[in-house]
């Protein structure tokens, strides 16, 4: 009994180093939080005619993933090292920006794709990273409101000085810069 316990724990400890669960996970995750949020319990009532959906904005490839951008120069892009976005960064800034109005609680607002509805708040992400020139998180949105037929669109912008380009330092001066931006929005759609 003894002996067979030995023989499979020493198996189990040969192959640890020839088997792997998936992608080896980085040691910092980020994510946004809203710093605006509807308070628990609360809610708020309308038809799907009248509410704002707001939609996942579009957003280059290098934004399409989990790495946090890095812009070198004009031309050149490096990823954070040992940082990832916990999910896409546009979808987080779409739930984040919908956190934001919705703590205003004057109006039905859902996450999702064009419906019955005919206010929309879509747009395109531009920039959500590190800009290793000006050492400054950047957030920059390019946003579409459409309601009753009518179209706008305007460029919001934050950007937040970041002592060090180290993901406990980047992380969260990109939160602060996108809650900024959400903000700017909000206010722009209300």
């Amino acid at each position: 009994m003894i002996r067979n316990t030995m023989i499979a724990a020493a198996c189990v400890a040969s192959l640890s180093g020839c088997v792997s669960l998936g992608p080896k996970v980085p040691e910092t995750l980020l994510s946004l939080t809203p710093t605006a949020a509807p308070a628990v319990g609360s809610g708020t009532i309308g038809t799907i005619g009248n509410a704002l959906v707001v939609m996942e904005p579009a957003a280059e490839a290098r934004l399409s993933v989990t790495r946090v951008p890095v812009q070198i120069d004009d031309a050149n892009v490096a990823y954070l090292k040992k940082t990832m976005w916990i999910e896409r960064p546009s979808r987080l800034f779409q739930r984040l920006l919908a956190e934001t109005i919705r703590a205003r609680g004057s109006r039905l607002v859902i996450e999702g794709e064009p419906g019955a509805s005919s206010q929309h708040l879509s747009g395109r992400l531009l920039d959500i990273g590190y800009d290793a020139r000006s050492r400054m998180a950047v957030v920059r949105l390019d946003a579409i409101k459409e309601a009753g037929g009518k179209i706008e669109t305007k460029r919001f912008e934050s950007t937040v000085p970041v002592a060090e380009a180290e993901a406990q330092y980047v992380g969260p001066a990109l939160n602060e810069a996108a809650n900024a931006v959400a903000k700017q929005v909000a206010d722009w759609v209300e």
